[in-house]
């Protein structure tokens, strides 16, 4: 199931939301200028490394070691992987934004994006991968919508061998589903080298679900229960 759109409409510019998604294609892009070892060389001076932040440093960094927690989120390894995230952001993070304010928001999604981080360093304390993408805080902005909006309708496009549809689902199923593949994938691949942090998506959803309650507009009602979606 690929989210295209959702029927939520918002009532302010969703200005953050359009910042990040323009700041994480800009640097992109300063990535495909680059060669093949510099690429690399960028990655891993401002990716995460989980056995840095365990143990220590393997390369000398112009920084903290801790600072890669957030520089890792901004940078991405393919246009798949940044296509992807934008668009669940943009899709998603405009009604979260527009739940919290721009400013509470901006600091909502960080926070996500360090949390999923740190717990994939704790799943996975000895790697010496890098870790890259806007991937941890994308699922908190997830995780904060499945409460918010679970009766949302979501456009998406199903596909399944020659089945390919445009169908309206609601957000709890599309979003239920996201994280249950998060989930089984994280525990089939636990003991095994897996290109996908799984446990970073499910450390930011989570924390997501967490912090809107403590990030949202007061007076806005969590929409479970209610089939509502406004205060």
């Amino acid at each position: 199931m690929i989210p295209l759109r959702d029927n939520i409409p918002t009532k302010r510019f969703p200005l953050v939301t359009i910042s990040l998604i323009v700041t994480n294609g800009a640097i992109f892009l300063y990535q495909l200028t680059l060669g093949l070892e510099e690429g690399m060389q960028l990655i891993r001076l401002y990716g995460l490394v989980p056995f840095e932040l365990t143990y220590t440093p393997l390369i000398p960094h112009p920084f903290p070691v801790y600072a890669t927690l957030l520089t890792s989120m901004f940078l991405h390894g393919g246009f798949f992987h940044i296509i992807g995230n934008m668009l669940y952001l943009w899709i998603f993070g405009n009604n979260v934004e527009d739940s919290m304010g721009r400013s509470r928001f901006l600091t909502f999604y960080l926070l996500s994006g360090i949390i999923a981080a740190l717990t994939q360093a704790y799943v996975t304390p000895e790697s010496r991968v890098p870790m890259i993408g806007a991937s941890g805080a994308v699922s908190g902005v997830l995780g904060a919508y499945f409460l918010l909006y679970p009766y949302a309708r979501v456009v998406t496009l199903v596909t399944f061998g020659w089945f390919i549809r445009l169908i309206e689902v609601p957000a709890l199923i599309v979003l239920g589903f996201w994280i249950v593949v998060q989930i089984l994938n994280g525990a089939l691949t636990f003991s095994l080298m897996s290109g996908v942090a799984w446990f970073a998506h499910i450390g930011g959803f989570m924390a997501g679900a967490l912090l809107i309650f403590l990030f949202k507009r007061p007076g806005l009602r969590i929409g479970w229960g209610r089939g509502g979606f406004y205060e």
